[in-house]
Formats: C-alpha cells, sequence, structure tokens
C-alpha cells in the first residue's frame, strides 16, 4: 500500500486569485464542412468577446489580452502540426505569447488550469483560453483508432482499439462490486441527453427512456449505444483576469479554483495507495466498505474508480475552501464521455461515499428538478446536456463544461439557450417544449475535465465574485 508523502499532498498555492467573465463557443456537429478549423475558433471567439455584457468594447477587450493557452487532443484529425499556431494568427493576436497542450480528454480542462496559472503567477492579466477537435476529417473508425492510442498500447490495445471497450470492463466491475442496477446507468443517459434539448448548440440531444436505452445495440457489453458519446467537431474559449482587470470587465466576476491529478494508463494494473480524504469524510466511512472490497480481491484505485479525479478534487476543495461538496456545490459538470464515467465520478467528486454513487442518481438530487420532491435538486450534473448529449469535441470539452457553469453561476443561462436566434444562428428552431434548465441564484459550481480511462483530470471549482 503506497502512502504518499506530505510534500506529495501539498495544496497549491497561488499568489494571487483567478476570475473567468467570459465564454464563447460554436455549436457542437458530427461534420462541419462549410467552416475550416479557424474559422471555428473564431466563432467563440466573437460570442466570448461581443456577447458575454462585457462593460468594453469587443476590440478593446481584445487588446487587453496579453497570453493565449489553445488545447487540442490530435493533430492527426487535421493532418497540420501545430495548429495552435495557424488558429492564433488567423484570430489576429500575434505576437502574443501562446502555447498548445494535448492532455487526452482532459486537454480542455488542462488548458484552463495552464491558462489559470499565467494569471495566479502574474505573468499575464487576461488570458484567452480555447479548445478545439476537427473530428470530421477522417472516418469514424479511424477516429476511434487515434483516440483509442492515448490508452496504453501495450497493455489495454489488446480489449480493442475503442474506448467503449476501456470503459466496458469497468462498468462490470462497479456493477458487481456496488451491486448497481443496470437502470441506474440508463437513467444517466436519458437525463443528460434530455437537458440537450435546451441546447442550441448540443450535437446529440433526445427525449428516450430507460427501456429503450437498455433496449438498445450493444457496443461493448454491458454498455449500449446510448450510453455512449460521440466524436464532435466544435469550438469554445473562455477569458480569463487578474482581480483588477475582472471587474473593469464585468460587473458579474466568477473565481477559478482548479487543480490536477494523474493516474496511471494501465487501469487494471493501478497500484493500491492511500486515497485522501475529502473534507466531510472520515476513516469510519470506509471501514466496511473495505472489508467487503478484501472479500472480491478489491483494492482502490482499481476499476471501480479514479484516483486522479480524487486527487484533483481534493487539492481543489481545499483550495476553494470546499467543506461539503454536496452542501458547498450548486451544479457540477462531470466527464460523462459514458454512463459508467458519470457514475464513478459521483464518488471520486464525494457527491457521495464511495460504493454509494447510484443513491445520488436514485434519490434524483443530481436532477434539475427532484422527481421525488419536484424541488431543485441539492447538486444537478450535466444540465448542459454533458458529452452524452450535446458535445465531445475534445481539446473543446473541458473548456464548455466549464463555461457552461459560469453562465449558470452569472444567470445567462436563458440568454444563451433560450434565445430563438441563437437556435437559428445553427440552423434549429426553437422546441416548442423547450424548457429552462437555469438554476435559482447557484453559488458555486464544479467542473470535471477527464482523460482516457481516467489518467489526467482536473477539477475546477467556480465561485461567484459579486
Amino acid at each position: 500500500m503506497i502512502k504518499l508523502a506530505p510534500g506529495n499532498l501539498r495544496v497549491p498555492k497561488w499568489t494571487r486569485p483567478v476570475y473567468m467573465v467570459a465564454f464563447g463557443t460554436t455549436d457542437y456537429r458530427k461534420k462541419y464542412p462549410e467552416k475550416n478549423l479557424s474559422e471555428l475558433a473564431m466563432m467563440a471567439f466573437r460570442m466570448m468577446l461581443e456577447e458575454n455584457d462585457l462593460k468594453k468594447d469587443p476590440l478593446e477587450v481584445k487588446d487587453l489580452i496579453n497570453m493565449c493557452t489553445y488545447g487540442e487532443f490530435a493533430d492527426h484529425f487535421q493532418d497540420q502540426l501545430l495548429c495552435e499556431a495557424k488558429v492564433h494568427d488567423y484570430l489576429g493576436l500575434n505576437p502574443l505569447p501562446n502555447w498548445g497542450l494535448k492532455t487526452g480528454g482532459a486537454t480542455g480542462g488542462y488548458t484552463l488550469l495552464s491558462g489559470a496559472c499565467t494569471i495566479a503567477s502574474g505573468y499575464s492579466d487576461c488570458t484567452m483560453v480555447m479548445g478545439w477537435e476537427r473530428m470530421d476529417e477522417v472516418k469514424t473508425w479511424t477516429g476511434n483508432y487515434y483516440i483509442a492510442s492515448a490508452a496504453c498500447k501495450d497493455f489495454e490495445t489488446r480489449l480493442a482499439r475503442n474506448y467503449a471497450s476501456y470503459y466496458a470492463p469497468m462498468a462490470r466491475r462497479f456493477g458487481e462490486m456496488y451491486k448497481v442496477d443496470e437502470r441506474v446507468r440508463a437513467a444517466i443517459a436519458v437525463k443528460n441527453r434530455g437537458y440537450a434539448c435546451s441546447s442550441p448548440f448540443a450535437h446529440q440531444a433526445g427525449k428516450h427512456t430507460v427501456d429503450e436505452v437498455l433496449n438498445g445495440a450493444i457496443v461493448s457489453d454491458p454498455l449500449r449505444f446510448l450510453e455512449c458519446c460521440a466524436m464532435s467537431v466544435g469550438a469554445a474559449s473562455v477569458l480569463l483576469c487578474s482581480e483588477e482587470l475582472a471587474y473593469k470587465l464585468t460587473d458579474k466576476p466568477v473565481k477559478l479554483f482548479t487543480a490536477g491529478g494523474s493516474d496511471t494508463l494501465r487501469t487494471g494494473d493501478r497500484r493500491p495507495m492511500r486515497f485522501p480524504l475529502l473534507p466531510h469524510e472520515t476513516e469510519e466511512d470506509y471501514k466496511e466498505l473495505w472489508k467487503e472490497m478484501d472479500k472480491h480481491d478489491g483494492r482502490w484505485p482499481g476499476f471501480e474508480s479514479f484516483g486522479a479525479t480524487r486527487f484533483a478534487a481534493y487539492w481543489a476543495y481545499n483550495m476553494a475552501g470546499i467543506k461539503n461538496p454536496l452542501e458547498d456545490l450548486d451544479l457540477v459538470e462531470t466527464h460523462d464521455a459514458f454512463t459508467i464515467s458519470d457514475l464513478q465520478t459521483y464518488g471520486d467528486v464525494g457527491l457521495t461515499l464511495y460504493g454509494r454513487e447510484q443513491d445520488f442518481v436514485t434519490s434524483g438530487e443530481c436532477y434539475h428538478t427532484n422527481p421525488h420532491t419536484g424541488k431543485q435538486g441539492k447538486c444537478p450534473a450535466n444540465l448542459s446536456g454533458g458529452l452524452l448529449g450535446t458535445m465531445h469535441a475534445v481539446g473543446a470539452t473541458g473548456i464548455f463544461q466549464a463555461g457552461e457553469v459560469l453562465w449558470q453561476l452569472q444567470g445567462k443561462y436563458d440568454k444563451f439557450h433560450g434565445d430563438p436566434k441563437m437556435w437559428e444562428r445553427y440552423g434549429k428552431k426553437k422546441p416548442a417544449d423547450w424548457k429552462s434548465l437555469q438554476l435559482k441564484d447557484p453559488r458555486r459550481g464544479l467542473a470535471i475535465s477527464h482523460a482516457g480511462v481516467g489518467s489526467h483530470v482536473t477539477c475546477a471549482v467556480l465561485e461567484k465574485a459579486w
């Protein structure tokens, strides 16, 4: 059993606070042949500058930017190395410094973390963070091949060169260990895809039933088709600022805390270690669980959970002063590439104890409106529609989800999701039964950005600063 030293668990400290003030995005599609990558980036960039009620004109805001961080999962899709240089040039941001990041599925989150560090260190007063993915320039099976190469090719590739086949054993193991009814996973698919019906940005919104999910085609047993996200095309960007500049740009700045964690690529070969307890947990909470795991040759972290997520949450919560996530957070965005990853994350971030993740779903507290009480859920999950319902343009994903939390905290969900003109912009018609998912006076939210089968994860806590 590995025990980490105090230095390993040191909580990050920033020299000065970091603020997020604006968010821009494209819509997300299977294919976007009418626009090239730079044009998609410009769509997100212009929305960020022009449509977030900033106090300065767009060109004045652009003139304040002095650093850019860019995220993209794979150059393979464009057959173009250094795409960030092309985008940076197209946006008219030369000769400002910039760099590009690639951290698997967590690329968006790590690009945000990287940008935040430039503000926190004083290197920059205004940093633009942008991510994208252009996944339609190759056939779907080729795209799956590229993405699956982010797993360990010496180990996991033998399961099949497809991420669903990497997550299927985890879904099986998780269900067996914690006696999870498969209808719980199906309910997650129904919820997230249903929430995407309220978003003009959504790639694969849909109104489904639990039975429909369970009767769908098997992708990799036990995961069904509607339990898996699709590969999307699109871009997203956010603007990060110092405290002084944030209040000059907006009356509704949001404070950002973010941290990252990591683990091996080999999910079946993870070293058992002491995981850090979150502020509201005790050793006694897990006494019986460890006994039960021993009976089944269980160990943590194994197939059941994501060590990287737990460590990222541990550091981010301590940075942000989160004492009890279920009480202190008003919404979460998880990396629901598959229904099982959504379910696993609830324990990792402490919304429930490990082994009781399904209770968070069946209690109704992860819903916008708890189906049992008719009241707002304690901590609704993936109101954006998540990856299952709205998008997984990998480099943009973590940025998009943090941006959706920003809009919730600023009370702007209806502005960007409910305006018929926004739907028309993307060639859609606002549904007659459209439903607002704006929460009532949320104060804090969380966004998880997750790579591979848990090799890299970031946890971002966003908090109202007015």
